[in-house]
């Protein structure tokens, strides 16, 4: 892989300063240089002009973009990288508005690029196996209920009797979270916040000689069963730390979340909240990462195609 050090936005113009320059570096980054067909990967290649290939055994034609976040949009690669840069680098992300300002597109391209840049990061939220010390904790996402007319305030109001079972509102999404401790963390939203949902996920991410710490949710009761160590952190009795062991960092993490949420773009959709928790996890994962080199990992992994057709679907 190619890692070019930026340290600047100044930097990353010079480097590419126009389309061919981005398209070279695309196709090293791709292909080491050699074009493989997407349609056949054991197919000849041939080069025809305006930076375009056909494909051999299908007889499709094809170039750089094809099967990228980038294919099938009339954006300059320039601006592309720019983009990139621009949200991978930002602490808590840029809205569609600023990026729309910033590199001379429409505020709707802005959103849809910053929609499949977003599909590109759940390369750092996967199904990872966690070990040492790790703090399982989860969250809800969504606007306040003092915020509401007072006939949808208690509409949302849950009234199951088993509080433990079922926390918050129903206008709110929670969002489950497994950080280890000085590691990388790992997200998932789910659809509800409970014991049948949480425990196997717990016991898939988790190695099982790991220190399980949690708060005193009744959904996470019984997994001392499973694991070697389980450190239980009884909010309810006013107890925020045992010994060593805290959910400090996973409460952390949450923080981040919500501000990049509250702070730049102040409404998420239900439809596309796992974007946006991605976003934060591949920012989170990759915090030891320098600038040029978390922008490399985005061009590395840009092989995935989300279209707007998807992205709108109901």
């Amino acid at each position: 892989m190619i890692n070019i050090e930026f340290k600047s936005v100044i930097e990353l113009i010079r480097a590419f300063p126009d389309e061919q320059t981005c398209i070279n570096h695309l196709t090293e980054l791709r292909w080491n240089g050699v074009a493989v067909s997407p349609f056949d990967e054991t197919s000849t290649v041939y080069v025809c002009k305006g930076n375009k290939y056909r494909c051999r055994n299908t007889g499709k034609y094809f170039n750089v973009r094809t099967g990228t976040m980038f294919d099938n949009t009339k954006v300059e690669l320039q601006k592309w990288f720019l983009a990139i840069w621009l949200v991978t680098n930002h602490k808590k992300g840029i809205s569609s508005i600023q990026l729309s300002k910033d590199i001379a597109v429409t505020q709707k391209t802005a959103w849809f690029m910053l929609q499949r840049i977003r599909n590109c990061f759940g390369i750092e939220n996967t199904d990872n196996t966690l070990t040492g010390v790790v703090e399982v904790d989860e969250t809800f996402v969504g606007g306040k209920s003092a915020n509401f007319h007072q006939y949808q305030r208690k509409l949302n109001k849950k009234t199951i009797g088993n509080v433990s079972t079922y926390t918050g509102y129903k206008h709110k999404i929670p969002v489950v979270g497994f950080l280890q401790r000085d590691g990388k963390v790992i997200t998932r939203v789910i659809k509800h916040a409970h014991g049948v949902i949480l425990k196997p996920m717990v016991k898939t991410f988790i190695n099982k000689a790991a220190t399980l710490v949690t708060d005193g949710f009744g959904g996470y009761h019984g997994l001392d069963l499973h694991f070697d160590k389980h450190v239980i952190i009884n909010h309810g009795k006013g107890e925020y730390a045992v010994g060593e062991f805290s959910t400090n960092s996973i409460e952390g993490f949450w923080a981040l979340l919500k501000r990049s949420i509250f702070g730049i773009y102040h409404n998420v959709s239900p439809k596309h909240l796992v974007k946006y928790v991605d976003e934060t996890t591949f920012r989170f994962n990759t915090r030891k990462v320098t600038d040029g080199l978390r922008f490399s990992y985005i061009l590395h992994n840009s092989n995935k195609r989300l279209t707007y057709k998807t992205l709108i679907a109901k």
